[in-house]
């Protein structure tokens, strides 16, 4: 996770006031993507979660 500025390429969702931004293509091949903010013993911070067994499933291909 970085901050960036919106490419030609990104799929951008705004959510409660925040704006989010996503390569088309990784979006594609991780859908669905879970961003949450989160506070534990350990300390807080964004946890991100996706469907990354598409990835390895298709080889990290664009066609999926």
């Amino acid at each position: 996770m970085a901050l960036d500025e919106p490419n030609e390429g990104d799929e951008i969702f705004e959510k409660s006031g925040v704006t989010y931004m996503i390569d088309k293509i990784l979006l594609k091949m991780t859908q669905p993507v879970q961003v949450d903010y989160i506070t534990s013993d350990r300390g807080s911070g964004f946890s991100v979660t996706s469907n990354l067994s598409a990835v390895s499933e298709c080889g990290g291909c664009t066609s999926c």
